[in-house]
């Protein structure tokens, strides 16, 4: 069952996200994630496989399909 580690709701919805990473000090677009998301707040939840899945990507030898310039801001 699925409980929202923000606000305890217990609906969500299964649906594709898209999310940035930070590793190293770089920045990575991972597209299409699949993933659990509050129907209250929006917040995305990743099974354990998908995260796994992930940390390959990211970690190993896994090839971007492209690279695209970031607009970077400072809120200070």
């Amino acid at each position: 069952m699925f409980e929202c580690q923000v606000c305890k709701n217990n609906q969500a919805r299964e649906k594709l996200v898209d999310e940035v990473f930070k590793i190293d000090g770089k920045h990575a677009l991972v597209e299409n994630i699949p993933a659990k998301v509050c129907g209250r707040c929006g917040e995305a939840v990743f099974s354990s496989e998908t995260t796994e899945k992930i940390r390959q990507m990211l970690h190993g030898t896994a090839k971007p399909l492209q690279s695209i310039h970031m607009n970077v801001f400072d809120f200070n």
